[in-house]
């Protein structure tokens, strides 16, 4: 394993064990060049994913990006980061289990979605901000109402 710090190639594991939900291994490394200690995580991956975005490109499917639009979300919100690996490593498992290498963008979204909702209202809307593409205040009020108020109901 490559050091993220000075690039050197000789990396020697200090400690090994698995993560909460035994979805990964944690490794402690420390880099024999300039002493540097970093964690890594090694996953199983059960099939490459291809992300088909709106436009029709295709793209690696992006754990890293995944956790990343979550954790904006959550950003200041009081949430511990193991909880929120237990998500991201369902969501991940349900993409790989769905027998399809290639996942609609929008199924992602819709899956963040919904784990953001149960998890917290306040990300979930943030979420929903950027995902849905609101441009004004309205478009806020428009989605809180459906939330409280789906449509249908009356």
């Amino acid at each position: 394993m490559k050091c993220p710090f000075c690039g050197n190639d000789d990396t020697q594991v200090k400690d090994s064990r698995p993560t909460e939900d035994n979805a990964a291994i944690r490794r402690r490394r420390l880099c024999g060049n300039c002493g540097a200690r970093f964690t890594t995580f090694e996953r199983v991956q059960l099939r490459e994913l291809t992300v088909v975005k709106k436009n029709n490109t295709r793209e690696p499917f992006d754990r890293d990006k995944l956790m990343r639009s979550m954790q904006i979300a959550l950003r200041k919100r009081n949430m511990d980061p193991e909880r929120l690996e237990r998500i991201v490593n369902s969501i991940v498992r349900r993409l790989e289990s769905s027998g399809e290498s290639e996942i609609q963008g929008k199924t992602i979204g819709e899956m963040i979605m919904e784990a953001l909702q149960q998890l917290d209202q306040v990300a979930y809307l943030r979420y929903a901000s950027v995902y849905r593409n609101f441009r004004e205040v309205k478009d806020f009020e428009d989605f809180i109402d459906q939330q409280v108020r789906p449509e249908g109901d009356d």
